[in-house]
């Protein structure tokens, strides 16, 4: 399988009122950074494991979901981004 078939295969996006929010989760450690410091607390840990046997982060809300993007800046493993939907006027 080629490497960029397996990064879609586990990179999961979810649409929010704003744009898109991605987890890449076989990159996550873990860490739980996302989790504890999004401001609007959107983000739960997963039930499942990924690849490493951690568990990934999962949207718990998200409709509160504003595409911030403070998850992506505080992630060390570049797992969590967003991405906002430009809006023709």
């Amino acid at each position: 399988m080629s490497k960029l078939k397996e990064e879609k295969e586990t990179t999961k996006k979810w649409e929010t009122d704003k744009g898109y929010l991605y987890i890449r989760e076989d990159y996550c450690k873990g860490c739980g950074y996302c989790i504890e410091f999004c401001p609007q607390d959107v983000l739960r840990e997963s039930e499942g494991f990924n690849e490493k046997g951690y568990h990934p982060p999962e949207p718990e809300d998200i409709d509160q979901c504003v595409n911030c993007g403070f998850c992506g800046i505080i992630c060390p493993d570049f797992a969590i981004w967003d991405e906002k939907e430009e809006k023709d006027e």
